[in-house]
């Protein structure tokens, strides 16, 4: 068919098809699931096959671990950012995540995010273009696409708790940005193991005073005065507006980890 000018008529381009990816696997159209690996191994209803299943799936875990600690084990220094999948692209705090990483990168760090959108994306884009090692530690989700262009070392995990071990092993640091469930998840979880000892020498940076400083309130009073927990527990949250600050204390932090070590 051709246009009153003769002109062929500019095809339609196809819809988008929903897909996010499965571990190493990207699924779209028929090929979709309904469920996640972790919602499955989690379901505790149903019939009692899960009694044949459930060893099965520690083989799968195991490689999980093996595939991390493989991948990641001669990364070097690292710092993991946090933040919001749904940060747009034109928004400040996309525009920090990218200049905190770019620094970082710059200073010779590896940055690792969850590989995703929004605020995940900006950092590995700003580490990838300092030249630096840009690492995704993607996860199965029903609404993610999978890992972002700019991840230049990149996992995809079925399993939450691994993805996390790997986040805490190989990170020195966290600095958390603007986020929701995920991202108080990541925060809560860096803050348990450093209070309980599980790691050391592991500053957490929370950006965006705005932001993060009624938790901050609500932690030094309610939480606080319940006795729920210690008032040094607060010190372990740095709060700041300002990427050079923010860069500067997971530097402080990997000179004195890299110090000289005590003779035995």
């Amino acid at each position: 068919m051709t246009n009153s000018d003769g002109r062929q008529p500019a095809a339609t381009p196809p819809a988008r098809k929903a897909r996010y990816a499965q571990g190493p696997v990207v699924r779209s159209g028929e090929q979709l699931v309904g469920t996640t690996t972790d919602q499955r191994l989690l379901e505790s209803r149903g019939p009692s096959d899960w009694v044949h299943t459930d060893p099965w799936r520690v083989l799968r875990i195991q490689s999980e671990f093996v595939e991390g600690f493989g991948t990641l084990a001669e990364l070097g220094p690292a710092v993991s950012i946090f933040g919001s999948a749904r940060t747009e692209v034109d928004s400040p705090m996309y525009k920090s995540a990218r200049e905190l990483a770019w620094a970082l990168a710059d200073a010779g760090l590896a940055v690792i995010t969850g590989g995703g959108p929004g605020v995940m994306e900006g950092a590995n884009r700003g580490a990838a273009e300092a030249g630096g090692i840009s690492v995704g530690l993607g996860i199965e989700l029903p609404f993610e696409t999978g890992i972002n262009e700019y991840v230049n070392l990149g996992i995809n995990f079925r399993y939450f708790f691994a993805r996390k071990t790997m986040f805490l092993k190989y990170s020195q640091g966290f600095i958390v940005l603007p986020g929701g469930f995920g991202t108080f998840d990541e925060l809560f979880e860096a803050l348990t193991l450093v209070q309980t000892r599980k790691v050391t020498s592991f500053p957490v940076v929370l950006f965006g005073r705005e932001y993060w400083q009624g938790l901050v309130d609500w932690l030094s009073g309610s939480v606080l005065s319940g006795g729920n927990i210690s008032a040094g527990d607060i010190d372990m949250l740095q709060l700041t507006d300002d990427v050079d600050e923010a860069v500067s204390i997971m530097l402080s932090n990997r000179d004195r980890a890299s110090g000289p070590k005590r003779p035995e």
